[in-house]
């Protein structure tokens, strides 16, 4: 069991919270009972979720994507009153880490999608340093490489293929990060890994030969929570769960 305000102040620490500008707090983002035993985690911070941290009985919910984000007006109504509701009827904490949990070099997202395909960084890139970068451990095609992530992911990958050289050098960063697919190509790589895809990047495929996968914003972020909630349990000897609801996106 740990202290709320310990767990946080620790996450707060270990994740660099302060180093970075995001689109919403990090940290907690509804106050619950002061002692944490259970610790449940997920990608997003959905009613669904909220639900089945309720079932389990988790007296806190670690996710990467929160409730609040820049740009809402700040009032309790519909779906976000549904799901502040249902946290305060239950004491139960809610933890939100975006781009730290994203950022950091072994819990992180990034860090753990590589982990899973056997990629080593040795660069990082873009704006906050969040995308990484490293050689292949052997050459592949770009199919083979799609089919590399199709199978550690376990759902279709969507493949823009370049001009077809062999590829040796990816650079990737899980979630919408799309719009890092040119200081990708500026760094040199081969292949961009991501989430999700916009219209430009066909054509920036297309025209500089880089190939580009967008493996579902969902699918690519799974992994960091997981990493970082099994640390915690370790280091504080809690009781953990990740729930994964799937989400085609």
């Amino acid at each position: 069991m740990v202290e709320r305000t310990e767990l946080e102040r620790y996450l707060s620490d270990a994740l660099c919270v302060s180093q970075f500008k995001d689109y919403g707090p990090n940290g907690l983002q509804v106050e619950g009972r002061p002692q944490v035993q259970r610790l449940m985690g997920g990608v997003t911070a959905s009613r669904a979720l909220i639900e089945q941290a309720l079932e389990w009985r988790a007296d806190a919910l670690l996710v990467h994507h929160g409730l609040f984000w820049r740009g809402q007006d700040g009032r309790l109504t519909g779906w976000l009153r549904q799901r502040v509701g249902l946290l305060l009827g239950a004491d139960l904490n809610l933890l939100a880490y975006h781009l730290p949990l994203d950022a950091h070099p072994e819990w992180g997202n990034n860090a753990a999608l590589g982990a899973r395909l056997g990629w080593v960084a040795d660069q990082r890139l873009g704006e906050q340093q969040l995308v990484f970068a490293g050689a292949l451990p052997q050459a592949l095609s770009a199919q083979g490489l799609q089919q590399q992530l199709q199978a550690a992911l376990q759902r279709p990958v969507t493949l823009l293929p370049g001009d077809g050289r062999p590829l040796r050098r990816v650079a990737w960063c899980t979630g919408g990060a799309q719009g890092y697919f040119e200081a990708a190509i500026a760094a040199g790589v081969d292949a961009f890994v991501t989430g999700e895809m916009s219209e430009p990047q066909l054509h920036l495929a297309r025209e500089t030969g880089v190939a580009f996968y967008a493996c579902g914003h969902h699918a690519s972020e799974r992994y960091g929570v997981q990493a970082l909630g099994a640390h915690l349990a370790q280091r504080f000897a809690l009781d953990w769960q990740f729930c994964d609801l799937d989400n085609p996106a």
